[in-house]
């Protein structure tokens, strides 16, 4: 039977459902991946496959520890042989497990997404035009998000060069003897651009947030515009999402369990990597890292000091609900309290802990979640950013105190044009807020970058060398962004490594 090499540069390979298989072979009757795409039932088998793959820890939780571990909003509690360090500290080597995880594994997906594509262009399976317009629409709009995802790691923010700089391999086919160089991030850009304004005309099913639709494929226009400075695109694709009315905001009490619903039923989630309890990673999951209890999970990564002490502003805020602290129990069971009768936090190597629940307990389990790609408030907070560098402070200020309200806040707590609360400009507002809003949801290192502004690390932490007390990072610094797994280098030597 036809095999394929299956290695990242080749990306071969699709998944079934929620288990992993290769459709270079029918998991039940040895058909060839030709032949099981060309039924009906098998393209739309294989794009089930192709959201399947998200889940794979390799991809997500990879994709995870790259964009949050580098931000300023969280801290880890010590060392590891887990390469996530190198991503923490901005110490990057070339052979980092995390790197070479998520480009093999996002290029597989890529594949399989061209796998389908060419499918359903061919006409070989014989699928309704409506339905082969939906099932290309989602597969175009996967092979975007991927794109987006690591031209984001790998190629430098657009916005400092008119993304001129190196990218990433642009794959528009399923030709797996081809070797291209890397395009420029421009050439990424448009491609992506074009991919989702395709996938959204023909997309016409409304799908929940497990799903693609047309809407989901706005709500990433709307960020990919705001990342490339392009602020009339980013205000007018974040205004067709918030005017579809297929979302709304949470209320404010319900806010605080975000994090724990299931996606399909939170009307205020967009597009997320659905997981049920059988897809449980346990403590390969993104919230082991952040959390414990009951045995389940490590919970060595802590929300930082910076982040707790710009929410301590405000405590009314219900924002403080994504982190919880974690006290010393006395052989009761019951909180330790100081001479002063404080709760006194508990540690791990001198280091306070403070878990962060954004990726546990869904279902109750400590473990499970479905992580947030694309949510409602993203939307409002990308027009508020787009207004705010075109000039419209007030417009600005109106979407950033919708969601402070939401978040609990009323009064002195909101904005007005002439109390930016000691900020210096609208636009360091609505920063401020994206911060608080989406921390630990792996955009806050993008925030700062692309707008020409430093990571500042000023609180405790292993990013700290021995007499630091302050870790700073120009948003020119190289490792601002990965290296290009060594393997892929060797394998495809047109590929031209990072400095």
């Amino acid at each position: 039977m036809k095999k394929y090499i299956i290695n990242s540069f080749l990306a071969a390979g699709l998944v079934c459902l929620s288990t992993a298989c290769d459709l270079t072979m029918d998991p039940y009757n040895g058909k060839s991946a030709d032949t099981l795409l060309s039924s009906d039932t098998g393209v739309q088998t294989a794009t089930f496959g192709n959201y399947s793959f998200l889940k794979d820890f390799e991809y997500t939780r990879s994709y995870h520890f790259l964009n949050e571990y580098p931000s300023d909003n969280v801290m880890l509690s010590g060392t590891t042989t887990d390469h996530l360090t190198f991503a923490y500290n901005y110490r990057h080597i070339e052979s980092m497990t995390h790197t070479s995880n998520f480009w093999k594994k996002a290029y597989q997906l890529i594949y399989g997404t061209n796998k389908a594509l060419e499918a359903i262009d061919s006409g070989t399976a014989p699928l309704a035009q409506a339905t082969a317009d939906q099932l290309k629409g989602e597969n175009l709009y996967l092979r975007a998000m991927v794109h987006f995802n690591l031209v984001n790691l790998f190629g430098r923010p657009y916005a400092q060069d008119n993304g001129a700089s190196p990218g990433i391999m642009i794959r528009k086919d399923a030709d797996v003897t081809a070797l291209p160089p890397r395009s420029s991030v421009k050439e990424v850009y448009d491609f992506i651009i074009a991919d989702l304004l395709q996938a959204a005309e023909l997309m016409k099913e409304v799908k929940n947030s497990s799903f693609a639709s047309k809407e989901v494929a706005y709500a990433l226009l709307s960020r990919i515009y705001l990342y490339q400075q392009d602020n009339a695109k980013a205000i007018e694709y974040a205004d067709k999402v918030i005017s579809s009315g297929r979302y709304k905001l949470l209320d404010t009490e319900t806010y605080k369990r975000y994090f724990t619903l299931a996606n399909e039923s939170n009307p205020e989630t967009i597009f997320a990597i659905r997981h049920t309890s059988l897809d449980d990673r346990g403590q390969s999951s993104i919230g082991s890292l952040y959390y414990s209890k009951n045995g389940a999970g490590y919970g060595e990564v802590y929300a930082s000091a910076a982040y707790r002490a710009l929410l301590d502003k405000y405590p009314a805020d219900v924002r403080h609900s994504f982190y919880e602290p974690v006290y010393v129990l006395d052989a009761q069971g019951q909180i330790t309290k100081d001479a002063n009768g404080n709760p006194i936090i508990a540690t791990r190597n001198g280091f306070p802990k403070y878990f962060i629940n954004k990726y546990s307990n869904q279902e109750n389990l400590v473990t499970l979640s479905s992580p947030v790609y694309l949510r409602l408030a993203e939307m409002y907070l990308n027009r508020a950013e787009a207004n705010a560098k075109s000039g419209n402070d007030q417009a600005a200020l109106d979407d950033v105190n919708l969601i402070r309200t939401r978040a609990g806040l009323t009064g002195e707590a909101l904005y007005t044009l002439a109390d930016l609360k000691g900020h210096a400009s609208v636009l360091e507002v609505v920063l401020e807020e994206r911060r608080i809003e989406l921390a630990f949801e792996a955009q806050r290192k993008y925030d700062l970058f692309r707008n020409n502004l430093p990571l500042v690390r000023d609180y405790p932490g292993t990013h700290l060398l021995v007499g630091q007390t302050t870790q700073i990072v120009q948003p020119n610094d190289p490792r601002v962004i990965y290296f290009i797994p060594q393997l892929e280098t060797v394998l495809n030597p047109n590929l031209v490594q990072n400095p």
